[in-house]
């Protein structure tokens, strides 16, 4: 499985958060791992580390959007559009092994694939006034 494919499907555990407590992070993330089936354990694991990271520092992660998106906080967007925001901004700032572009570029095609039209523009300028 491809670093991009893995990343989808962090993304989509982190949008499928929103509509459950945080306490059920672990159960959901069982729930989608029963789909996945052709993945390998060491996958599931990244996958199931980097959520949890993500998920736990959503309050910071959301500051850092907040101080760049001027007349959009967290609150107004989208549930997918933050979902990828959260993912890009936390590889961006707190994952060493993933370049800046490469969180960026990978945070539009997700917002292509899953956001809303004008998501991928967006997104790419909230991220872009991150690396400033």
């Amino acid at each position: 499985m491809t670093r991009t494919i893995m990343r989808e499907h962090i993304f989509k555990i982190l949008f499928r958060e929103m509509f459950h407590d945080a306490n059920e992070l672990d159960e959901q993330i069982r729930f989608y791992f029963d789909e996945l089936t052709s993945a390998k354990e060491a996958e599931l694991t990244y996958i199931s580390e980097k959520a949890k990271k993500i998920s736990g520092m959503t309050d910071t992660l959301d500051e850092k959007i907040n101080s760049v998106s001027e007349g959009w906080p967290t609150n107004r967007l989208g549930k997918a559009e933050l979902s990828i925001m959260r993912l890009a901004v936390y590889e961006m700032l707190y994952d060493d092994d993933i370049p800046v572009n490469v969180a960026i570029d990978e945070a539009v095609e997700l917002a292509k694939k899953y956001g809303a039209d004008n998501a991928s523009s967006f997104i790419n300028g909230v991220l872009a006034k991150l690396t400033k």
